[in-house]
């Protein structure tokens, strides 16, 4: 399938790397389907791109929680995973949207709305964590930073 998107042009994917999110991302409940793109060409990357199948203009920056919370643990209830399937440490994926403001210093990760992923039925779904300390906008960039210089 023939894919255009907005960092690496127009790409094939293969239908098994499409991502369904039944109930849409949280404010973008129009677009269902999405992928994970990164920059092959780049040694070692953080930060992966998921992108809409159906809007070429939609991608938004994740990052794996464990690279700037390493005891990240959202709490969620069952009721709202059910529709993923079976999840299991193997088939478990968690990613978090991260926002990139010009002033690069003051990048952000959403811990309270965790993205998980179910790679075994690629269902997926963004949720409200019920974690009262888990911050919609936890900075991040002097995080990453100590851990690009180690």
């Amino acid at each position: 399938m023939l894919v255009k998107t907005k960092y690496f042009g127009e790409i094939d994917l293969p239908e098994e790397k499409i991502l369904t999110f039944d109930r849409g991302l949280i404010g973008l409940g129009d677009y269902t389907h999405f992928t994970i793109l990164y920059d092959c060409e780049k040694e070692e990357t953080n930060i992966s791109w998921l992108q809409s199948v159906e809007e070429p203009s939609l991608a938004l920056p994740v990052i794996k929680p464990w690279l700037v919370k390493e005891d990240y643990n959202p709490v969620v209830e069952d009721e709202l995973l059910s529709d993923l399937g079976e999840l299991t440490e193997e088939n478990l994926v968690i990613l978090l949207t991260i926002t990139v403001p010009q002033d690069i210093e003051k990048m952000s990760a959403n811990l309270k709305a965790p993205i998980i992923i179910n790679s075994d039925t690629r269902k997926a779904a963004q949720i409200i964590a019920e974690n009262q300390d888990y911050e919609v906008k936890y900075m991040i960039y002097d995080f990453l930073k100590e851990k690009e210089d180690a």
